[in-house]
């Protein structure tokens, strides 16, 4: 029997159970309003399970007569509960390394940016590279790059390189550079760009695959600073509410820990791994396809790139950009040779296996669209479950080819509100009405999956969710919400971000509502996301998170969560 077939078969046992036939409840969560994203019962007062699968869901009358000795019962008190936040676009071990690098995303100006870094050098032992940051020169005025003269005066004794919060651009300083071995007669790479000043000299910015310069002379993490930083990840992704995550960078030493934490009991959030789609291969010759592994941690998906960012002008548009007019963005190191990227896709898909492409800009968009249409032609349909990853600025008449071709949108609403301060200096107000298209892809009968992009974006299901219905920019210029049209339901938004997600890795058969069978993975909230006002929804807290049937997080621990527990 396969993995698939198998992880089915002891849902369905568990789910045909009589209710008087089935164990005892070790939790049992009452009073309180569940949200199951079940259609057959969307609302409940309660829910019972055992171990960590659910085995009811009801009044609280009806749960409470499952409670067994030694159960933990858990008065809701009339809060919210939900199915624990499925991420679906995380970059979990980067996230968790982030955490302890220097906090740059939040400078507000190339000196603060600078003062930061000097800072966190002077308690760095020299010689250590610094690395992470998260920097964002549109929150600088001007929102001109920085560059390495910037930082070598405060950081001569350390080798850095420290990325822009979306990942395609760094900045190197110049000990950085000469290590890499980066001078004025180095040339540019496929799908990257060396930024140089007006005599041709390396300014230290790098862009997409001209990072790879930088990468390969910086030392690969052991498997304990991995180990470290995997474990600080999911602890933010647990005070998140969310139980699930989908790592579209899980390299061999990753995925590596990983297997060594579910062996020891150590994973509090579910993994879904995914390798380089250049990969293929070496998957596909042991015999590996979507969704191989168990509950815990799975593997099968493969990411690609098409290109790069808007905030880095290198996501690729059919139009230049209207604040770079030399430039549309370019294709990435894998789409400069579109013929054998597309046989990398084909290939892949021909041995089972899922692939998930990043495509910003609507050339990119409808590059891949066409690859995957091309696939369906040739290989006929089936389940296959093709993602974008982003989809974030379409052409019209290619919003409704993801219903048609049954490609998955895995989108990220935080970036909406966060670009949309000022994407439309990049790209102008028409292309932009079709930016981060959430109800013109509902509505033409796409599914959205959504989740973060952390560390490029806070892991915050519940930003997202706001974002996704409010669509009210980070700089308040848009209290009605940019490009409103756009806006959907904060049901819409939370069924996204569970039973979309769930879909997105071919586990909704095992999460993503609150139903019989499924595993116990709950977030309980503070207020009732779908009562009160979208605007206020941000200010919403996690009061709880329940991974694998026991609690995982608590606001206990930073103050009271104004919940009943016994024993």
């Amino acid at each position: 029997m396969n993995m698939k077939l198998l992880r089915f078969a002891a849902i369905a046992l568990v789910a045909a159970l009589p209710l008087g036939a089935q164990a005892g409840a070790t939790l049992l969560l009452v009073n309180g309003k569940i949200w199951t994203a079940n259609p057959k019962q969307p609302e409940a007062e309660a829910v019972a399970v055992s171990g960590n699968r659910i085995i009811a869901v009801g009044s609280s009358a009806e749960i409470l007569k499952l409670e067994r000795t030694g159960a933990q019962v858990i008065d809701l008190r009339g809060k919210r509960v939900l199915p624990g936040f499925d991420d679906a676009h995380v970059h979990f071990f980067e996230g968790g390394a982030s955490l302890a690098g220097p906090q740059l995303r939040y400078a507000k100006s190339q000196e603060e940016f600078r003062n930061i870094l000097a800072e966190f050098a002077s308690h760095t032992p020299k010689g250590q590279w610094i690395v992470g940051g998260n920097w964002d020169h549109e929150n600088w005025t001007p929102a001109t790059l920085p560059v390495h003269q910037l930082i070598d005066p405060v950081t001569k004794d350390w080798p850095v390189f420290v990325n822009r919060l979306d990942g395609h651009m760094s900045l190197a300083n110049a000990v950085a550079l000469k290590l890499a071995g980066i001078d004025h007669d180095t040339k540019d790479v496929p799908g990257g760009v060396i930024v140089r000043d007006a005599d041709g000299n390396p300014t230290g910015i790098l862009k997409d695959a001209a990072q790879e310069l930088i990468y390969k002379v910086i030392p690969p993490p052991t498997a304990e600073q991995i180990r470290t930083a995997v474990k600080a990840a999911q602890s933010y992704a647990n005070a998140q509410g969310v139980t699930s995550v989908q790592d579209m960078s899980a390299t061999p030493d990753v995925f590596r820990v990983y297997q060594d934490m579910v062996h020891h009991g150590e994973l509090t959030v579910r993994i879904s791994g995914h390798q380089p789609l250049m990969s293929w291969k070496r998957l596909a010759e042991v015999g590996l396809q979507s969704d191989f592994g168990n509950e815990y941690l799975h593997i099968g998906g493969l990411k690609g790139f098409a290109d790069g960012s808007l905030g880095s002008t290198t996501a690729l548009f059919f139009q230049p950009y209207l604040d770079a007019p030399k430039t549309s963005g370019i294709p990435s190191a894998e789409l400069a040779n579109p013929d054998q990227m597309f046989a990398n896709i084909e290939h892949a898909d021909a041995a089972g296996l899922q692939v998930a492409i990043h495509a910003i800009g609507d050339k990119a968009n409808h590059t891949i669209l066409g690859f995957y249409e091309r696939v369906e032609q040739e290989h006929g349909q089936r389940d296959r479950r093709f993602r974008i990853e982003h989809a974030q600025h379409l052409l019209p008449a290619d919003i409704p080819r993801f219903a048609r071709l049954h490609v998955i949108a895995s989108m990220q609403p935080y970036h909406c509100i966060d670009d949309g301060r000022w994407a439309e200096k990049r790209i102008g107000p028409e292309r932009a009405k079709t930016t981060y298209a959430f109800r013109s892809l509902l509505d033409s009968g796409a599914i959205l999956a959504f989740g973060s992009d952390w560390d490029v974006a806070p892991m915050s299901a519940i930003m997202g969710i706001y974002a996704a219905a409010t669509r009210r920019t980070l700089d308040d210029k848009h209290p009605e919400g940019w490009i409103a049209e756009q806006k959907i339901t904060v049901a819409e938004a939370v069924r996204a971000y569970t039973m979309g997600s769930a879909y997105a890795s071919f586990d909704e058969r095992i999460k993503g509502s609150i139903e019989n069978g499924k595993l116990g993975d709950f977030v309980v909230l503070s207020d009732d996301i779908f009562a009160i006002d979208p605007v206020k929804i941000a200010d919403t807290k996690v009061l709880l998170t329940i991974f694998d049937g026991r609690v995982v997080y608590s606001a206990n621990e930073n103050g009271s969560s104004g919940l009943r527990v016994r024993p």
